[in-house]
């Protein structure tokens, strides 16, 4: 585990050093636009080309918080922002554009946009304004118990990209939009002195069709609005998956909107699921993988009874794992027993999963996480560590 002492070592380092010098360190730079202007820092070292640099210091995003309201899951709540990510880097280079959070759409206007539409005889009894019946999400025109339409917008996500110029000036250089779709829709109907949940599964292609007339809407209103109106836009669709999935749901879609238009481009199917392993879904889909898993699960069953089981999330792109995460919560009872069994997963780890294949392996008990095991694509020894 030779990882490991150096871990140890470079921890040591870290905590000995000097605070960093930002000004050797990082560019400072100028930024202009309606939502920040003055100095700012990008960072000099980006951690993966997989990421953008973020500008600092960092301003939270205009709908931060709504995304946790609704958002079904926390899978959903990781994909969803790490997914837009990767669909904005068909447009936005990693080495050319650097990442805010959203804020050129206000947080009251995307809950506004993520209301139903209402009928006059609803604008007059909620009190509301014409100028209000901006909702995305179709009219209900049924009852609370029988609604004639569900929600299928469930949240608008924004990301901002910035370029640099030769003067060392930033500016809004493109926007992406993430749109999340629900594939349930979620209602609560009263009974007698309190409420029960209800659900209605929506069918896909009414997702599609419903998401790609809403991203056609939510262009055309960006482009009316200040410092919009020429920025390139990237808008994807996610679906979301139902409150009871331990995997996230999946980008689907997206388009792109040139500088100054209005106009959706071709869409673009984005090929990428998750799967739980050991599943039936996973079994029929991609069946060597699966048997790969399960000698994997087995060989640890054979090791340690004090376990409750061995969970795997797969990602693929296409027919191709891309990554796999894996789960095991055990119960340990002393560290020394810990640090023997984290040895002897990193040894199956290595024997049952491809040398092109990302894993990661996180060992929880009662008390919290015990272990991390991290095998990067080729890498012929993972990172190893044992929490303290």
């Amino acid at each position: 585990m030779r990882k490991l002492s150096l871990l140890a070592f470079t921890l040591v380092l870290l905590l000995s050093a000097c605070a960093p010098n930002f000004s050797k360190q990082n560019e400072e730079v100028q930024t202009s636009g309606k939502s920040s202007k003055g100095k700012a820092i990008i960072p000099k070292y980006n951690i993966s080309d997989k990421y953008y640099r973020t500008i600092l210091p960092f301003k939270p995003g205009e709908a931060r918080g709504l995304v946790v309201n609704n958002i079904n899951t926390r899978y959903d709540l990781n994909e969803f922002e790490m997914g837009l990510m990767r669909i904005a880097q068909n447009s936005f280079d990693t080495d050319k554009y650097y990442f805010r959070e959203g804020q050129e759409i206000k947080a009251d206007t995307i809950k506004a946009w993520l209301n139903r539409r209402y009928t006059k005889q609803q604008l007059k009894k909620n009190k509301l304004k014409q100028s209000d019946n901006v909702g995305l999400n179709p009219i209900n025109t049924g009852t609370e118990a029988n609604p004639s339409s569900p929600i299928y917008l469930a949240h608008i996500l924004e990301h901002d990209y910035l370029t640099k110029d030769d003067k060392g000036n930033v500016k809004l250089g493109g926007v992406v939009i993430g749109l999340a779709m629900n594939s349930t829709y979620y209602y609560k109907v009263s009974v007698g002195s309190g409420t029960v949940e209800r659900d209605e599964t929506i069918k896909y292609a009414d997702m599609v069709q419903e998401g790609k007339k809403i991203a056609a809407e939510v262009v055309k209103r960006m482009r009316g609005m200040k410092g919009l109106s020429e920025v390139p836009i990237t808008i994807a669709l996610f679906k979301q998956e139902k409150k009871s999935s331990v995997v996230p749901g999946n980008f689907f879609a997206y388009t792109t909107v040139d500088s100054g238009s209005s106009s959706l481009n071709k869409w673009e199917k984005v090929n990428e699921k998750f799967y739980l392993f050991p599943s039936a879904d996973a079994q029929k889909d991609h069946r060597d993988d699966v048997i790969s898993f399960l000698n994997f699960k087995q060989d640890v069953e054979d090791y340690f009874p004090n376990f409750t089981g061995v969970i795997g999330r797969a990602f693929y792109v296409g027919d191709q794992l891309q990554d796999l995460s894996i789960t095991i919560p055990i119960q340990f009872y002393g560290k020394s027993e810990g640090i023997g069994f984290t040895q002897y997963v990193t040894g199956l780890v290595m024997q049952y999963f491809p040398k092109y294949l990302p894993v990661s392996v996180s060992v929880t008990s009662v008390n919290g996480p015990e272990a991390l095991i991290v095998k990067k694509a080729n890498d012929t020894e993972p990172f190893v560590y044992i929490y303290p």
